[in-house]
């Protein structure tokens, strides 16, 4: 990284923010006192407290600005305006050149092929994950030390060996003698190299494996943990609702189900983005940072020592042109059969990287996968908490409209008894005219006319009632 020497000055300023060294130095701490009217502060230039892992695991709090992280990861400014806490991003996992984005639930980190950098470290929620990697760094930093150990070890007997075997089936042949022999002996370091990772029984993941393991773990567990805690409030709540429909009732199921939405939403997408990466290889593959990193530095060594080779060649080709045409065309003969010798070895050894290649995916799609079933299972569990609500809200909907159907049959009954009501009422009205009749006669009718007209005309409305009654249960109208 590039290092900017600040100018000499008359008064003591802080550490800008485009210091690329402001992440691997101490935290940087505004003095007060030094700070001009109209200049914004920490929170104004984008400098915020991370907390660094480095491959061992021992933490170190450092403050940097966006232009630092963006110098020292290789991020462009897009990737990092997903961990920005003011902004509501969904999960997100980014697989970049030289960094991993990572943007699951409270964790949001960066993981590079040798460190972790933590956002939010001083978040509650987030110091048992901080303490899990920490642990899961020095383990692996222990692992990788071993294997390292072991290497030494048996690649001293295998190369005994070999020599041994080479030195049985073609005894002409040297170390180096022609490039057939090296590729044979390129392969078995590479055959070597996958017995030692496979020797126990399981390999040693690359650093950047380890970390993003562990933020998997933690968000999966995180949203398994809240999905069984909803579950055990919802069912408790849903029977009392079904034994006794109140406002109470009610409202609190209706803040679980807005609860169960919420959690539903966020688990849907941390396994959408789980099914995005293992649908893609090529997202795949470029989070395979250490693997990257180690080809770099093999390419950065290649290129030296193809430097040094050409100025032999130089030398050589100075040499041969002082060469007579009967040496140069049995040299040419040579050359034609070393060159087709080189490209079959180039071929092998370039499916040979292919199929590593695919081996290597192939573990990071096992690694995703288990989580990917981990995250589903808490996606079903939700679903079928869902399911299990509206079935509730169902029967619910059920009871009330069972209610609500006795109401009208009550509604129908009372209608039509004030219907037949009526009728007696007008047979009332009917004799109540100021109209002289023989019935109002005491001389000609008495107390026994009076008598049979109100009972005629209450066994008539009696009657139309149950009439009434009897043709809307034969019509299914009331039960």
């Amino acid at each position: 990284m590039r290092t900017h020497t600040p100018p000499p000055s008359k008064t003591p300023q802080s550490q800008p923010e485009d210091d690329p060294d402001s992440v691997t130095r101490p935290p940087l701490t505004p003095v007060p006192g030094h700070r001009k009217k109209g200049t914004k502060g920490t929170k104004g230039t984008g400098i915020r407290p991370w907390l660094l892992l480095d491959s061992t695991g021992q933490p170190q709090v450092v403050e940097a600005g966006k232009h630092a992280i963006m110098r020292r990861t290789g991020l462009p400014a897009r990737d990092l305006r997903i961990l920005d806490p003011l902004l509501s991003y969904p999960s997100t996992i980014l697989g970049r050149e030289k960094a991993i984005v990572i943007n699951l639930e409270h964790i949001k980190a960066i993981i590079t092929a040798q460190e972790v950098l933590l956002l939010n470290s001083k978040d509650p929620s987030v110091a048992p994950f901080v303490e899990e990697l920490q642990r899961r760094l020095l383990c692996h930093h222990h692992a990788t030390k071993a294997q390292e150990a072991n290497a030494d070890d048996s690649g001293w007997e295998n190369l005994c060996r070999r020599e041994q075997q080479s030195g049985e089936t073609s005894p002409r042949n040297s170390c180096g003698s022609s490039p057939q022999f090296r590729s044979q002996d390129e392969e078995g370091k590479a055959n070597e190299k996958q017995d030692l990772g496979n020797r126990d029984g399981s390999k040693v993941l690359p650093f950047e494996f380890v970390a993003l393991e562990a933020c998997l773990e933690a968000a999966c567990s995180c949203l398994d943990s809240e999905a069984k805690q909803l579950e055990q409030e919802t069912h408790p709540a849903l029977d009392k609702l079904t034994s006794k429909v109140s406002t109470l009732n009610l409202e609190r199921v209706r803040q679980i189900k807005s609860r169960l939405v919420a959690i539903t939403g966020r688990v849907q997408k941390v396994r959408d983005e789980l099914e995005h990466l293992l649908d893609d290889d090529d997202d795949m593959a470029e989070m395979y940072l250490t693997e990257k990193l180690a080809q770099q530095l093999e390419n950065s060594s290649a290129s030296s020592i193809n430097e040094e080779e050409g100025v032999d060649n130089e030398v050589h080709q100075s040499d041969m042109d002082d060469r007579t045409p009967a040496e140069i065309s049995l040299a040419a003969g040579y050359e034609g059969e070393l060159l087709g010798k080189d490209s079959h070895v180039s071929h092998t050894s370039t499916t040979r990287s292919a199929i590593s290649k695919e081996l290597d995916v192939e573990e990071l799609e096992m690694l995703l996968e288990a989580y990917f079933v981990q995250i589903d299972g808490t996606l079903n569990k939700l679903s079928t908490l869902r399911e299990y609500v509206d079935d509730t809200e169902d029967y619910i909907n059920i009871m009330l409209d069972d209610k609500q159907n006795h109401l009208l049959q009550m509604g129908v009954m009372l209608s039509t008894a004030t219907l037949v009501l009526s009728s007696f009422i007008v047979v009332a009205g009917i004799f109540g005219m100021n109209i002289h009749i023989d019935i109002f006669d005491q001389n000609s009718a008495g107390m026994s006319h009076f008598m049979w007209t109100v009972g005629g005309s209450t066994a008539g409305s009696i009657f139309l009632y149950v009439f009434a009654i009897a043709y809307y249960k034969k019509r299914h109208l009331i039960e």
